[in-house]
C-alpha cells in the first residue's frame, strides 16, 4: 500500500485557535495515531483576518506599519510580501478586533489605515497586491481609504467631510485627481468571500451593520449616505459582487482603484501554492471553527474541498461544531466531517480545551483514512 501523504489545509478555529495551531494540533494527533505519516500543512484564510498570518506561514515575509485604527488612534498594522506580491488585510488597520471591548463607532469608524496600509505595500514595490476584505469596523464605503491614498472628498463649503460613512450624507465633491499614481500600475485584487452589493437589503449596513454596533436608525443613515456617496463616485459599480464587502470598502477599491473582485479562498489557495501541495497529497484536511450554511458559500473549507475533488484526492473536515448534513457535506465534496462538539459538548469548555480535543479528533481520522 501506498504511504499516505496528508495535507492539512484548514482555517482557523474563530476564538480559540488560529489556522497555524490548528494544523499544528491535526499533525501531532495523526502523528500519535500512525507514526510515520506524511503530513504537509498549509494554513488558509479566505481574505477576512487570519489572511495575513496564512501567507507569512506560507513563507511571505511579516512586514509592519504604524496605521490609523478605525477610531482614529495609531495601530501597528501587518502585511506580507514575498517578491513583489504583497498580502494586505483591512482587518489589521480597521477591523472589529482594533475596537476596544464593547465599543464600537457605526457611523464614525474610518478605512483610513487600510489606505495607509496599501500605500506601505506600494512602497514596499508590491506590483501585485491581493486584498483581503473582511471582519471589518467600518460603514464608509472605503472614502477614508481612499483619502489616504490621496482622494479629497469635501463639503458644500469644501471642507473635508467628516469620518466614517456618517459623514458621507454631506459630500458635496469627491476630487480623486490627487491618488497615488503607482495605483494605475499594479494589479490590485479584491479578496473577499461576501458578493453582496453596496446598498440595498443586501448592502452592507443592512447586512453587516449590526455587527458594528449600528441601530436600525444608524442602518437606515449609513444606507442613505453610501447612496448619496455612490452618486457622486459611480453608481454602476455599487451593484457589483463585491462592492459591500468590509463595510464598502469593496466599492471604494472597485469604482477607484481599479480593482478586480475575486472569491478570497481562490485568490488565497493560488497565492499559497495550494495547487502543487495538493498534488503530493492521498488525503486532505480541511475545516474551520463551525461548519455551517455559510461555509458553503465561499468560505476556505469549501474551496479547498472543490478543488481536492477536482483533483480526485478525499477530503475530510474538522470543525468545532457542525450544522451541515451529511448530504450537504457530501455535496461540497467532504467524505466526512469530525466536530469537537462530539467529544465535548459544553461550547465553553470545547472552545477552552480545543487544541487537545483537536488532537483527538485527528487521531480518530488516522484510525478511520489511514489504516
Amino acid at each position: 500500500m501506498e504511504t499516505a501523504r496528508v495535507l492539512v489545509a484548514a482555517d482557523k478555529f474563530k476564538g480559540s485557535l488560529t489556522a497555524v495551531q490548528v494544523a499544528e494540533r491535526v499533525t501531532a494527533g495523526l502523528r500519535r495515531a500512525v507514526p510515520g505519516v506524511r503530513v504537509e500543512t498549509l494554513p488558509v484564510a479566505d481574505g477576512g483576518d487570519g489572511t495575513v498570518a496564512a501567507a507569512v506561514a506560507a513563507g511571505f515575509e511579516r512586514r509592519e506599519a504604524r496605521v490609523t485604527g478605525p477610531l482614529g488612534d495609531p495601530v501597528t498594522a501587518a502585511y506580507a510580501l514575498r517578491d513583489s506580491t504583497a498580502v494586505v488585510e483591512m482587518a489589521e488597520a480597521s477591523g472589529l478586533q482594533r475596537l476596544p471591548d464593547g465599543v464600537f463607532a457605526p457611523l464614525t469608524a474610518t478605512t483610513y489605515g487600510s489606505g495607509e496600509l496599501l500605500k506601505a505595500a506600494l512602497d514596499a514595490g508590491a506590483a501585485t497586491i491581493v486584498f483581503g476584505v473582511g471582519g471589518s469596523a467600518t460603514t464608509d464605503g472605503g472614502a477614508g481609504m481612499l483619502a489616504a491614498l490621496g482622494a479629497r472628498f469635501l463639503d458644500a463649503d469644501s471642507k473635508p467631510v467628516g469620518p466614517g460613512g456618517g459623514g458621507l450624507a454631506g459630500l458635496a465633491e469627491a476630487d480623486l485627481s490627487g491618488l497615488d499614481p503607482r495605483l494605475k500600475d499594479i494589479d490590485l485584487i479584491l479578496a473577499s468571500d461576501v458578493d453582496n452589493p453596496l446598498t440595498g437589503p443586501k448592502g452592507a449596513p443592512e447586512v453587516y451593520g449590526r455587527q458594528k454596533g449600528a441601530s436600525e436608525e444608524d442602518i437606515a443613515v449609513l444606507d442613505a449616505a453610501l447612496a448619496h456617496y455612490a452618486s457622486i463616485l459611480g453608481p454602476e459599480k455599487a451593484a457589483l459582487p463585491g462592492a459591500g464587502a468590509a463595510g464598502g470598502i469593496g466599492y471604494g477599491a472597485l469604482v477607484a482603484l481599479g480593482a478586480r473582485f475575486r472569491p478570497g479562498i481562490e485568490v488565497m489557495l493560488d497565492v499559497l501554492g495550494f495547487a502543487p501541495a495538493l498534488a503530493r497529497a492521498t488525503l486532505v484536511i480541511t475545516g474551520e471553527g463551525s461548519l455551517d450554511e455559510q461555509t458553503l458559500h465561499g468560505k476556505a473549507p469549501a474551496g479547498v474541498a472543490a478543488a481536492a475533488r477536482e483533483a480526485g484526492i478525499e477530503v475530510v473536515a474538522v470543525c468545532g461544531r457542525l450544522a451541515l448534513s451529511q448530504e450537504a457535506l457530501s455535496g461540497a465534496g467532504i467524505a466526512r466531517a469530525y466536530a469537537l462538539a462530539e467529544l465535548e459538548p459544553d461550547p465553553a469548555v470545547s472552545m477552552a480545551q480545543a487544541g487537545p480535543l483537536l488532537e483527538r479528533v485527528a487521531e480518530s481520522i488516522a484510525r478511520d483514512f489511514l489504516h
